[in-house]
């Protein structure tokens, strides 16, 4: 490695991984699957903890032999309703679980609001109908998670638990993964936490420059391919992440290092995959022409086929009640739009859906009638458009029940990505790779990007949304659409729509 002629200061930085403390033994650094197990886990069995004492302490319900294992149902329902609660609180967002403040403030009132909504459950939860028993339940519940959750943000984010990542490549591909995982989660806001469990000890790259230089963005270049195995054995990663966005002109000896690395068992693995594991984003500028990294997991298969089934139904299901409510909610918005802006009650725009099929998206009226005389713009923040009705129906996110219609007509989904004008998709498939990839699937009314980044009104912006619109795209199943309905509820209660 070429240490002559550094500054001092530059010295300190190359020496800062081997610095680290390395206390961490080898697969102790945990995953993100791995937090949110834990995560969940705990909470689970320290809510089944507080019921069982406050039902030991009160009653004598489970004292007959095998009477936890009769009851089962009890704490099925607890853990569901759990489940539910939390996730609308936003209390397994793991960046925020590394603080103890904002993971207990998520948390603690998540479990109160369970204990709650759990005595209000019939025949499948226990009568808690004495004041002091369903007091006693639900202060424990919180003392419970309060002082775990503490516990965790406190012992579980020291590094003997990070994820030490080794990356091979300082260019683009490799500024970029340190930048996201020391920098911003949402690409908007700087993230003063290390909750994903990731944190980079070196570079490896093979250009002289970045080695003299000794450090790039903030993170030291350690040495040349040659020294991975190495580095990779001194430094106790647990990932080596290959960060080079064109693979196809990476050199023999850079390979034969990264199956050196995988010949010792540490786990090699690609910047585009980390990424998109630590962040629920594909990274699309980094995915280089490998097609595999925008399509779908189960890509035709019988599971697959089934989920889409499934959805379908459900969707028809949901338009039909959603039609219900649209019925009777018509009568209060055009009252409320002949008293504040007259004009109509719909609007109707040209969207890009499926396939790149142009359909008409219907929705109520949210801004002046001539909000767009001058031709398509973005929404942006506090749109002097949006008309007084037009502003709460936003923030209640109200505004899109109509596109119920569209959901009924095969046009789009309940979830999805958000579909896109024409004007901008010709424009944004210019600019972001994989841009159209987004029309594989139906368009939906809400998705993981509106959840987990909100709107946009820029180039970059659409970008952001695309990448979470991709990670939909790979990884849509049950699972993840009932976590983006819980978290839309949440959008939806906390008037957080715009």
């Amino acid at each position: 490695m070429i240490r002559k002629n550094i500054p001092p200061l530059r010295q300190g930085l190359m020496s800062w991984p081997e610095r680290l403390p390395r206390i961490a033994l080898p697969g102790l650094g945990l995953r993100v699957s791995e937090r949110l197990l834990l995560l969940g886990t705990v909470d689970c069995g320290l809510l089944a903890a507080a019921l069982i004492v406050a039902v030991k302490i009160r009653t004598d319900w489970l004292d007959a032999p095998g009477a936890l294992l009769a009851n089962w149902k009890w704490f099925a329902t607890l853990f569901v309703l759990w489940w539910a609660v939390a996730q609308v609180a936003d209390a397994y967002h793991l960046p925020r679980t590394a603080s103890a403040p904002y993971s207990i403030l998520a948390a603690a009132p998540a479990a109160a609001v369970t204990a709650m909504i759990y005595q209000w459950i019939p025949v499948i939860t226990p009568p808690l109908a004495s004041r002091k028993l369903s007091l006693l339940f639900l202060l424990l519940a919180v003392a419970f998670i309060t002082v775990w959750r503490g516990l965790y943000a406190v012992l579980l984010v020291q590094p003997a638990f990070q994820r030490r990542v080794l990356v091979l490549g300082a260019g683009w591909a490799g500024r970029t993964l340190v930048q996201a995982i020391h920098g911003s989660v949402d690409g908007r806001t700087p993230n003063p936490f290390r909750g994903n469990g990731a944190v980079v000890v070196g570079f490896v790259d093979d250009d002289p420059a970045k080695q003299q230089a000794g450090e790039v963005a903030g993170v030291p270049v350690l040495g040349s391919s040659a020294d991975l195995p190495r580095l990779a054995r001194k430094l106790a990663a647990d990932d080596v992440v290959l960060a080079i966005t064109h693979r196809n002109t990476i050199l023999q000896e850079a390979f034969d290092a990264l199956l050196a690395c995988q010949e010792l068992s540490f786990h090699v693995t690609t910047m585009p995959a980390i990424y998109e594991e630590l962040f629920g984003r594909v990274p699309v500028e980094h995915v280089g022409r490998n097609v595999n990294a925008v399509l779908p997991i189960e890509n035709g298969s019988a599971v697959e086929r089934l989920y889409g089934v499934v959805k379908r139904a459900s969707d028809l299901a949901a338009a039909v009640a959603g039609l219900v409510v649209l019925a009777l909610l018509i009568p209060v918005v055009a009252l409320a739009n002949a008293l504040a802006s007259p004009g109509s009650l719909f609007y109707h725009q040209t969207r890009v859906g499926r396939g790149g099929k142009l359909f008409r998206i219907i929705k109520f009226r949210t801004m002046r009638p001539d909000a767009e005389a001058n031709g398509a713009v973005w929404a942006t923040a506090n749109d002097d458009r949006v008309t007084p009705i037009g502003r709460w129906l936003r923030r209640t996110r109200l505004d899109e029940l109509p596109q119920m219609i569209n959901v009924l007509r095969g046009e789009m989904s309940i979830i999805g990505p958000r579909p896109e004008r024409p004007e901008f998709v010709e424009h944004l498939a210019r600019e972001i790779p994989f841009y159209r990839a987004r029309h594989a699937i139906r368009p939906g009314i809400t998705g993981w990007a509106q959840v987990r980044f909100g709107y946009g009104n820029s180039v970059e912006h659409a970008r952001i949304k695309l990448e979470y619109d991709l990670y939909y795209v790979r990884h849509a199943g049950f699972y993840l659409d009932a976590l983006i309905l819980l978290k839309t509820a949440a959008v939806m209660l906390g008037l957080r729509g715009r």
